[in-house]
Order: structure tokens, then sequence, then C-alpha cells
């Protein structure tokens, strides 16, 4: 009787299949071998200072007569805006060595990150750049009914994201100035949005001051 055939171990993979398989270490490490300067900055100076300010412009609303969740959300939300963002711009504003250039057709770039290797790093990246912006600008501002409130977030984040694009190419950063960045970034800022409905200002009854 012929012998069955051993079973294949995972050494017998082929090696272009091993390069190309992609794990959660992967992620990690492109992650931090990209942006660790930047997290740890983040991380060790950022977040304690933005804690500090928002509870010293919180405590200074509440003086001047502001209600004290109010003065406390209104600080929260605006600090937060500022700490979740800067890291993100910081990031899309460093130089590189590419050749740079300008891309507007719609979803080109993005067929392209979604091949490569490092997708889930691109698209996460660029879906939280303002997603900070987007679940606390509505907590912060009457930004009309509820049901413009996502369009609203889309459009403000769509032409910050426009305005970086343009300062990338302008500067000479070595960085593709491309319309799916800004389709991304603005579709991961009215998503965001979401997050917080339950504490938009559109959907409160209360008029407050500021």
């Amino acid at each position: 009787m012929p012998s069955s055939p051993a079973p294949r171990s995972s050494t017998d993979e082929p090696a272009t299949e091993r390069a190309d398989r992609v794990t959660a270490v992967d992620v990690i490490l492109s992650i931090a071998d990209r942006f660790g300067g930047v997290i740890v900055v983040a991380l060790l100076v950022g977040f304690p200072l933005g804690a500090a300010v928002a509870e010293g412009v919180s405590r200074h609303r509440a003086r001047v007569g502001w209600p004290a969740w109010w003065a406390r959300r209104s600080a929260v939300s605006e600090v937060g805006i500022v700490l979740g963002t800067a890291p993100w711009v910081w990031m899309i504003m460093t130089p590189t060595d590419g050749p740079g250039g300008v891309q507007l057709t719609p979803f080109r770039d993005l067929a392209d990150v979604l091949g490569g290797g490092d997708a889930i790093v691109q698209l996460v990246g660029n879906l939280l750049v303002f997603a900070a912006l987007g679940a606390l600008l509505p907590v912060r501002l009457r930004l009309g009914p509820p049901p413009t409130v996502m369009l609203v977030i889309f459009l403000v984040a769509a032409s910050m994201s426009a305005v970086l694009e343009g300062l990338q190419l302008f500067l000479g950063l070595g960085r593709v100035a491309s319309i799916d960045d800004v389709i991304v970034n603005a579709s991961g800022a009215a998503l965001a949005s979401l997050v917080s409905i339950r504490w938009w200002r559109s959907r409160g009854s209360a008029t407050l001051a500021a």
C-alpha cells in the first residue's frame, strides 16, 4: 500500500506567501517605526498638558457663571479637538524622500493602498486624522439640525484636509497631494461624529451663551 503523503508543515509554505502575509505585529512595528516619536510626545507631553489645560479652562468658566457641566464639557471638547488632531497633522506634514506630486482621480490612490502590504496602517490612519474633530465639534458647537450634522462635519474636515494636501505640495514635502486622502479623512470625521451623537448640542434644548 502506498504511504500517505506527509502533512505539509509551515516551513514548506512558499517564501512569497509568508512575505505577503501581514500580521498584527507587522502593523504595530510599522506604526512604531513611522510615528514612534509622535506617539511618545503625545503620551508624555500632550495628554498631561491637555488634561491640565482642560481643567483650568473648566474651572475658570465655572467661576464666571457657566453651568458646571457645560464648563467641563466645552473645555474637554476644545482641548480634545486640538490634542486629537495635532499629532496626525504632525505625521502627515513630516517631509519624506518621495517624489511628491498630485493625484486628482478619485479612488485611484485608495485602490493602490488597499493592494499594498500596509493597507491597514494607511487606511485606518487616514480615517483617524480628523476623528477627534468629527466626534467633538458637534459637542462644542450647534452645527444645525441633527440630520445635517454629519454632512457639516464632512465638509469641514474635507476643507481642512484639502488645505493640508495643498500645503504638502506647496512646501515640497515629498508627499502626494491626493483627493483620496481628502475623501477618507472627511469620511473618518463624519463617521466619528456618530460616537458622540448622544451629546450633540443640536440635540439639546438648553440655551447656552457660548
